[in-house]
């Protein structure tokens, strides 16, 4: 064995606890963070939960804002793993949300770290604050794509301005989840999202929804 491969071999398995250990970490943290919010939550008690010192949790996350940083990372590589689709082409866009909110309904410690951080990155010193920035303006983007690819194509209902139904559409979308998350049995995430669609749509959302985009 070579130099070289005796210290791929030897770095290999520790690369691997590594990496472990701070996907462990990362999870320990939008826990406490849909737990008790950012601002609510400790470095002591987030390695507590991980079963760990807090020296060790400094070695891998130097501070609270790369943690942060790394939480919400995550979050869109779960969106990206989910064949987030980055060009919508019409009704292709809206078929991915409603995927996302149905999905959003099997795991809500997903949404309640969303809404808890959204509301906290409100103001421009929350570390979170350029990302939802970022995240709002793409979202409303990416839905006024779509409404205008739907509008091109005769779908839009007369007088319903795109960037208007992609603002109201994402509102609506996120109003629903703190709704949901405080009384789920009372609360559709998808629903009132189709009902919406249907008022804006010239034809019939279920046909739409299975015609190929």
């Amino acid at each position: 064995m070579t130099p070289a491969e005796t210290r791929t071999a030897g770095t290999t398995p520790a690369y691997a606890k590594g990496r472990q250990r701070r996907e462990e970490i990362v999870t320990a943290a939008a826990s406490v963070y849909a737990d008790a919010g950012y601002h609510g939550a400790s470095l002591r008690e987030i390695a507590k939960r991980v079963g760990i010192s807090h020296a060790t949790l400094i070695y891998y996350f130097p501070d609270r804002e790369a943690l942060l940083a790394a939480v919400l990372e995550r979050r869109d590589e779960e969106d990206d793993a989910r064949g987030f689709p980055r060009e919508p082409v019409g009704i292709g866009g809206v078929r991915h949300l409603l995927a996302l909110a149905a999905h959003n309904a099997r795991h809500p410690g997903i949404v309640e770290l969303y809404v808890r951080l959204a509301a906290e990155a409100i103001t421009p010193e929350h570390p979170a604050h350029d990302y939802f920035t970022r995240h709002y303006r793409d979202a409303r983007d990416y839905m006024h794509s779509a409404f205008s690819a739907m509008a091109e194509g005769g779908h839009l209902r007369e007088g319903v301005d795109p960037r208007t139904a992609a603002v109201s559409f994402i509102a609506l979308m996120d109003g629903l989840q703190v709704q949901w998350l405080t009384n789920p049995d009372a609360v559709d995430l998808v629903s009132p999202l189709r009902f919406f669609l249907q008022q804006v749509l010239t034809t019939s959302l279920d046909q739409a929804l299975s015609r190929q985009s």
